[in-house]
C-alpha cells in the first residue's frame, strides 16, 4: 500500500516537472551590432516580456548573440538559433533579420529596429506580413529630421551623410534622403563605409565638401559614430543624427525614437506569439513617438548654437563639456 502511494507520487512529480518543462519559453535573440540603440532595444524587449509574465530563469530562457557586424557571423548564428528550436527568435536591426528569416522557415520570427522590412523582403506588406515573421519597423521620419537640421543651421545647402552601401536599411533611408533633399534645392553628399573602420575616412572625405552631416540609423556608422564626431568638431561641420542616443556621444542634435521604447513594443508582439497568434496575422508595428535631444556643447565644439526655441522645446538638453 505504502509503495503504491509512494509510486504515485513519484509519478505526479514527475508528471508535473515535465508540465513545468513545457510551460517553460524560449526566446533567441539576435542582433547585428552592440551599440546603445540595439543594446535599448534588446533590453526593452526582455523586460517587457517580464512584466507579461515570462520572467527569465523562472518560464524564460533567453539565448542572447551578437554577429559584432559581421554578416557572415549573423548567418551562423541564425543557423544555430534554428537548430536549437526556441518558440520564437528576436533579430535586432535588418541584416540579423534577414539571416534569421532565410535559416527559419518554421520558427516564428519576430525583427525590431528594421527601418523597411517590405524592401528588405522579409514582409509581404505591413498589414499582412505573411508566413512566420512580424516585427517593428523604425522608418525614420525623414521629413521632421531636415526640418531639424534647418532651424539650427537654415543656410545648409549640402548635408553629407556617411553609410554602409551593403545595409538594405542604409541604402533604403539615403535613397530617401536624396529625393527630399532634391524636393528642397539641396544636396546629399555621400561616403561609403562597409565596416567600422573605414567611418573615419569616409567622414574626413565630406570636409569642404557640406555644411552639415546627418547620420542615419546606419549600424555600421552609429557603431564608430565618435569617428564622426571628431571630423565635425575638427572641421566645424555640425553633426546631426536620427538617434537619440548619438547625442549623448557628441552629436549636435536628433530627432528619433527611444529604442527601449521599441524594444518593449517588440517584446509585446512576442508575447502574443508565446500566448499562441501567428506571425502572419499580427500587422507590422510602427513608432510613432518623437523625442528630440539637443547637446549645447556639442554644438559649441561644432561652431555653432542651437536656437532657444529648439532648446526649449527639446525633449533632453545635454550640456555636458569634455
Amino acid at each position: 500500500m505504502i509503495r503504491s502511494i509512494l509510486g504515485a507520487l513519484v509519478l505526479m512529480a514527475l508528471s508535473l516537472t515535465g508540465l513545468q518543462a513545457d510551460d517553460k519559453k524560449v526566446v533567441a535573440i539576435t542582433q547585428i551590432v552592440e551599440h546603445p540603440a540595439l543594446d535599448a532595444v534588446h533590453q526593452g524587449v526582455k523586460d517587457e516580456l517580464a512584466e507579461q509574465g515570462y520572467k527569465e530563469g523562472e518560464n524564460l530562457t533567453v539565448l542572447f548573440e551578437s554577429a559584432q557586424g559581421n554578416s557572415a557571423i549573423a548567418s551562423q548564428i541564425a543557423r544555430k538559433f534554428v537548430g536549437e528550436s526556441p518558440d520564437v527568435i528576436v533579430a535586432i536591426a535588418t541584416p540579423s533579420a534577414q539571416t534569421v528569416a532565410a535559416a527559419a522557415r518554421e520558427i516564428p520570427v519576430v525583427f525590431s529596429a528594421v527601418t523597411d522590412p517590405v524592401a528588405a523582403r522579409l514582409v509581404e506588406s505591413l498589414d499582412r506580413p505573411g508566413a512566420n515573421i512580424t516585427g517593428v519597423t523604425d522608418m525614420l521620419p525623414l521629413e521632421d529630421h531636415i526640418n531639424m537640421m534647418l532651424r539650427i543651421v537654415p543656410e545648409a545647402k549640402r548635408i553629407g551623410t556617411v553609410y554602409n552601401p551593403g545595409e538594405a536599411n542604409a541604402v533604403a533611408l539615403v535613397d530617401q534622403l536624396e529625393t527630399r533633399l532634391a524636393d528642397r534645392d539641396m544636396e546629399l553628399v555621400k561616403a561609403a563605409a562597409t565596416k567600422t573602420s573605414e567611418v573615419l575616412g569616409a567622414a574626413r572625405s565630406l570636409v569642404g565638401k557640406v555644411d552639415a552631416i546627418y547620420l542615419t540609423t546606419d549600424n555600421t556608422v552609429i557603431s564608430a559614430v565618435e569617428a564622426v564626431i571628431s571630423v565635425g568638431e575638427r572641421a566645424s561641420i555640425p553633426v546631426f543624427a536620427a538617434d537619440t542616443a548619438t547625442v549623448s556621444r557628441g552629436a549636435v542634435a536628433a530627432l528619433g525614437f527611444d529604442y527601449y521604447d521599441v524594444g518593449r513594443q517588440t517584446g509585446a508582439v512576442v508575447a502574443k506569439i508565446l500566448r499562441g497568434e501567428a506571425p502572419a496575422d499580427i500587422p507590422v508595428e510602427t513608432v510613432e513617438k518623437l523625442s528630440l535631444a539637443v547637446n549645447i556643447a556639442a554644438a559649441d565644439r561644432m561652431g555653432i548654437t542651437i536656437p532657444n526655441a529648439v532648446i526649449e522645446e527639446a525633449d533632453e538638453v545635454l550640456r555636458e563639456t569634455r
